[in-house]
């Protein structure tokens, strides 16, 4: 029997493959202002996956949520370095299998096997940078490459600093600060790290990440954390900041983005993945944040002007910066109640 393509039954077939195309989702649960909606627009013209995006303002948010209950709510999320440690141990991230990715190979040397994921199980890397804090020049012409202005503050800055909302990284430039380890047990050091910060508060006006950028371009504060590509847009947006290399250190960070467990759109997660590690998308991508990508193939699709920042180039002496690193479960409860003190 000849089978018949009749123009109705041909509509039918052309509107069911539209159908079956737009249910095609993702999930991603991502930082403020990390994504430019042309990438997603562009997986989605691709793909013909529609991607939903939410936000969050700091690592310890992204766990909260998680274990509240948004576990097989998303796809993807995008955690720092040691989140993605806590991540793992708490069961939270689904295992991405030999052969699911195609790019895996475009992952730069260096990057393909690191310490908060051996063997990249779970993760591919997304961006990476540092955070420290930038000061307003016109408010204050002294010495910034030190924390003494985040605890310490001159006359000049004190009233007007903004701490970016985030537990890890508050803690560790506090702890550089004061040249104790970060995870310490000694009770002496612990005392005199809470001491530190309250006594340091009283010189802050704002705890805020996802305005830690505009409250430095509208002038609301003269000092505040803030991660280097907030920093160089804010000077592209008219702010006559700079951004400190401080000698009792820095943090660094490396971004991934962390296949979840129970994934409800685990292949398109696995089709997004791929598509993050290709040099152009990632090209694209940095140019857009003002941070670095960990692809090979990355230089000839960058902007000429990433290289020159003074975010991306430290002064000579300046040292390397720290990541933040993870405390057992015992020290760590100790760790949030001088964070929750502090938030009082």
């Amino acid at each position: 029997m000849k089978f018949v393509v009749t123009p109705i039954l041909a509509a039918a077939v052309s509107l069911t493959g539209q159908m079956a195309w737009a249910d095609e989702k993702l999930s991603l649960y991502n930082w403020f202002e990390y994504m430019p909606q042309e990438i997603l627009d562009k997986f989605t013209a691709e793909t013909g996956i529609s991607v939903t995006m939410d936000t969050y303002d700091a690592n310890e948010a992204l766990l909260a949520s998680l274990k509240a209950g948004a576990v097989g709510s998303y796809d993807l999320a995008v955690p720092s370095d040691y989140m993605v440690k806590i991540m793992i141990g708490e069961g939270l991230l689904d295992e991405i299998h030999a052969g699911e990715l195609k790019n895996r190979d475009n992952i730069a040397d260096g990057w393909d096997d690191v310490s908060f994921d051996p063997g990249r199980k779970h993760s591919i890397p997304y961006q990476w940078g540092s955070t420290s804090f930038s000061v307003n020049r016109d408010d204050y012409q002294g010495d910034i490459n030190t924390t003494d202005i985040l605890f310490n503050p001159p006359t000049e800055l004190s009233g007007r600093i903004n701490m970016i909302d985030a537990q890890g990284d508050v803690l560790a430039m506090a702890s550089m600060h004061l040249g104790i380890p970060q995870c310490s047990t000694d009770r002496d050091q612990l005392k005199a790290l809470d001491d530190l910060l309250q006594n340091a508060k009283h010189h802050w006006t704002s705890f805020n990440s996802d305005t830690a950028k505009e409250v430095l371009v509208s002038g609301d504060v003269s000092a505040g954390m803030i991660y280097d590509g907030f920093s160089v847009k804010a000077r592209e947006e008219g702010a006559n900041v700079e951004y400190a290399f401080p000698k009792q250190g820095y943090i660094l960070w490396a971004d991934s983005i962390v296949l979840l467990k129970d994934a409800p759109n685990r292949d398109n997660a696995l089709k997004f993945l791929d598509f993050m590690l290709k040099p152009e998308n990632v090209a694209a991508l940095t140019n857009w944040t003002q941070y670095k990508g960990a692809v090979k193939g990355l230089k000839e699709h960058l902007d000429p002007a990433l290289a020159s920042q003074p975010e991306a180039n430290p002064p000579a002496g300046a040292p390397m910066g720290t990541f933040v690193e993870v405390c057992d479960e015992a020290t760590q409860s100790v760790y949030d109640q001088i964070w929750t003190n502090l938030k009082k």
